[in-house]
């Protein structure tokens, strides 16, 4: 086999016999075609490529480049980049000598340059960025072949990007001073504005610490803004109530406008936090349908007669599934823009069964709504056309928290409308299966009669301006109101007589909490006295203490209509 092999070797080299020439030339023919094709394939990939391709040689410089190259360098003809090591620095590498010192250091040890971003010089004399990869060939003399790409519109992209930050940056911090000043502004037009601005400060504070977070910055400060506006509610109330001359009551009015809409926009901008913020988790339980519609509608009756409108209520006898909190969320929110928006006419609570659904629905024979804006009233800070600013009221966030709460429970929203004739929102609840065991008494009947002039409460707050607007809009109602800022001064001012029901904050001074105030009162007497809490705090556990105690809870600031709605029907409880 050896010996074959030699022939074969010699037959190619043209040193066997003129047989052994001609046998093996066929196959050389053949060998060199395919050399060939490989070459002219290479030589058309070479020539066609999109990025650039050079081969160089430490000693010689450029020996060839392809066309791309030549572009990108703005030259016409490939042989005008052909140039000798020193013209490299001259004519090419920006960073000059240095450069190609560094790049012919790297070559000379065997090693490639992969992934080398550098800047090249244009035959104009502008630059561009590229990417290189250089590579030594594999048994040559310091010969390297490279291949280039145009990065310059990527570098100027991320510089860009750069710009846009940079200026994003400026605008938030332009946009959070702006709101800073709008704060300051805001607590010199409120009572107590030194304590205030105090609280705010330590919010502020508390707030950068944790990322200056936007939802913890709301949810700190809203205890401590919301004391001193639920005073001023109160107060303000029981001015609404007295008689007045026209010129005072027409100064009250428009206080009470001003202190409605501030209240409204804390309470939409909270509740749109703790959405964001999934701080928020349904608490579903049973619960008959009155149990959820007649507050509502004791609430709302004096809302809507106050505006000149009828407030109808219809109510089926059903049990439905659901948070009890947020579905009251979204039907008051319904209910107080069909009151907002109808000029006149009436408002319908109403609620229809759909299988295994209930439709709860609220009418209103109000403006009505453009179709083209149906899609965008759930959008935040989103408010519908109402021609003057003055009749505008908060900042859109209303419809926003609905949208978010439905989701949240999976309950499906509609809303039908016609311009001039009204509108029909809607949310459909499931029902369910079996009646709740507890049987209380239709709220609706809260709303029958005066039951509370003459009945005696106790008023327990750790704010006395709250104490003192408490005691005015009570007793202006024919209560026999006692106030208390803690249970020792509770049990002096009670004088050994138990009160028919219990007004107790829910936070009071020393870290006390009015459930455990209200519980040791109970004790005391040996009675189940019936109680309220009033408070600002929204969260969770403050909901899971009052179901243990057996209590309502009112949010601050309150509105004086729900309290009455609330009372009337704790006292006729008993």
């Amino acid at each position: 086999m050896a010996r074959r092999s030699d022939e074969a070797l010699a037959g190619l080299l043209g040193l066997g016999s003129q047989s052994a020439r001609k046998s093996h030339y066929p196959e050389l023919l053949a060998r060199l075609e395919e050399l060939e094709v490989e070459r002219n394939r290479y030589k058309w990939l070479f020539e066609h490529a999109v990025h650039g391709i050079i081969q160089a040689s430490l000693q010689d410089g450029v020996l060839a480049a392809n066309p791309a190259m030549a572009r990108m360098l703005g030259y016409d003809d490939p042989l005008q980049v052909l140039w000798a090591p020193d013209d490299l620095a001259r004519y090419l590498f920006v960073g000059g000598f240095d450069e190609l010192a560094l790049i012919r250091d790297r070559l000379s040890q065997g090693q490639a340059l992969l992934g080398y971003e550098t800047r090249l010089r244009r035959r104009d004399g502008s630059t561009i960025d590229v990417l290189m990869n250089l590579l030594l060939k594999p048994e040559s003399e310091g010969v390297f072949e490279g291949f280039v790409a145009d990065i310059t519109e990527r570098k100027q992209a991320q510089q860009r990007l750069q710009l846009l930050n940079d200026e994003l940056e400026q605008r938030v911090a332009a946009r959070t001073f702006e709101l800073l000043e709008s704060n300051r502004n805001l607590q010199r037009q409120i009572e107590e504005r030194e304590r205030i601005e105090l609280a705010l400060r330590e919010a502020r504070d508390a707030a950068e610490t944790a990322n200056r977070s936007k939802d913890k910055y709301l949810a700190a400060a809203s205890h401590d803004l919301l004391q001193p506006l639920n005073a001023a509610r109160l107060l303000i109330s029981t001015l609404r109530e007295r008689a007045l001359p026209s010129a005072e009551h027409n100064l009250v009015e428009r206080s009470h406008l001003a202190l409605e809409g501030a209240e409204d926009l804390l309470a939409d901008l909270l509740d749109i936090s703790k959405l964001d913020q999934a701080a928020i988790k349904p608490d579903v339980d049973t619960y008959r349908l009155e149990e959820l519609l007649a507050p509502l509608a004791s609430e709302f009756e004096g809302v809507a007669g106050a505006s000149g409108l009828r407030l109808r209520v219809q109510i089926a006898d059903c049990a439905v599934h659901t948070d009890f909190r947020l579905l009251t969320r979204i039907l008051r929110n319904f209910l107080s823009n069909a009151c907002r928006y109808t000029e006149a006419g009436g408002v319908l609570l109403g609620s229809r069964r759909r299988g295994d659904f209930v439709e709860l629905q609220v009418w209103d024979s109000g403006r009505g709504i453009a179709a083209d804006q149906l899609d965008s009233i759930f959008l935040e800070f989103n408010q519908l056309d109402v021609g003057r600013a003055a009749e505008r009221k908060g900042v859109g966030l209303g419809l926003a928290i609905v949208e978010r709460i439905a989701r949240m429970l999976g309950y499906p929203v509609q809303v039908r409308s016609q311009p001039g004739r009204g509108s029909l929102f809607s949310i459909r609840v499931p029902l369910a299966r079996q009646h709740p065991l507890r049987q209380v008494q239709p709220a609706a009947q809260a709303v029958l009669g005066n039951p509370l002039p003459g009945r005696r409460l106790l008023v327990i707050d750790n704010e006395a301006d709250i104490l003192h607007s408490m005691a005015a809009l009570l007793g202006q109602w024919g209560c026999e109101v006692v106030t208390a800022l803690d249970l020792p001064e509770a049990l002096e001012n009670l004088q050994g007589r138990a009160p028919e029901v219990i007004l107790a904050d829910f936070h009071l001074d020393h870290g006390v909490l009015g459930c455990e105030v209200i519980q040791q009162l109970r004790e005391r007497f040996s009675r189940t006295i019936p109680a309220l809490i009033i408070s600002a705090d929204r969260s969770d556990a403050c909901r899971r203490q009052l179901q243990v105690l057996g209590a309502p809870l009112l949010n601050k600031p309150v509105k004086p209509g729900k309290l009455r709605a609330v009372l009337s029907q704790l006292l006729q409880e008993t």
